[in-house]
């Protein structure tokens, strides 16, 4: 079991990073010896897990993980049930539609549904942003009792992303006792400057949330009430139709 988890540790560093590691770098980061890291390594590229960098500067993680994202995305029953809806959802809308999945302080994609403008970042599955500052975040949020939101809130390490970015506990309480009152969550630029998202939350059978849908587009195209009136009863719909499925 140890073996496992050092092989999994060496693998996670590599969500720190944005390029290739060297063996020493490895060993630096997750505090094990260079010689256990050197088996470990080793070994993941003999199975495909970890490979060389095509410009041999060090390693980066290998193509074998992409069929553990496709196992993951044809058998989580969320995302399963999910689909077919978003891509009708996103039809109607004509704007970027997300899904994600809630991990305590973050929600991750796992589903991305393009508009006509797109950063690269908001392309990737596995991307994660902070559960406190997105749409996605406050519909979670707002099912929960105000313990857990204040407890969730209090761990978050709330650093602005946007100028616009709320980080002070008592205005993201307030928008959070807004949302659940909507029905819907709404945020202007607390990710990204320019970005008008909504957000609605997926309940699992027990009425716990387990993942957000949201709508997101552009301030130079919509004002907040056009944007909430055209696509918040859209979003609440196929919500609640994917949290009965």
């Amino acid at each position: 079991m140890q073996s496992i988890a050092r092989a999994m540790e060496v693998l996670s560093i590599f969500h720190q990073v944005d390029r290739p590691l060297s063996l020493q770098e490895i060993a630096s980061m997750t505090g094990l010896g260079r010689s256990n890291v050197q088996r470990i390594v080793f070994t993941l590229r003999s199975l495909g897990y970890i490979t060389r960098d095509p410009d041999d500067r060090g390693y980066v993680p290998g193509l074998r993980l992409l069929d553990h994202s496709l196992d993951f995305l044809r058998l989580n029953p969320v995302v399963v049930k999910a689909t077919p809806i978003l891509l009708e959802l996103r039809r109607a809308v004509r704007e970027r539609v997300d899904l994600s999945i809630w991990d305590d302080l973050r929600l991750v994609y796992a589903s991305r549904l393009q508009s006509k403008r797109e950063i690269l970042t908001s392309t990737f599955l596995g991307y994660s942003v902070p559960v406190f500052c997105v749409s996605g975040g406050w519909a979670i949020l707002s099912q929960l009792d105000e313990d857990e939101v204040s407890d969730i809130i209090e761990r978050s390490h709330r650093a602005p992303l946007t100028p616009l970015t709320i980080t002070d506990p008592d205005l993201l309480k307030d928008k959070i006792r807004e949302t659940r009152e909507n029905g819907y969550a709404l945020a202007l630029e607390q990710i990204l400057p320019g970005e008008i998202a909504i957000g609605a939350a997926i309940l699992d059978q027990a009425q716990r949330p387990v993942a957000a849908i949201h709508v997101a587009g552009s301030l130079a195209e919509w004002t907040p009430e056009e944007f909430t009136r055209q696509f918040a009863p859209l979003l609440i719909q196929a919500a609640r139709t994917i949290s009965r499925g």
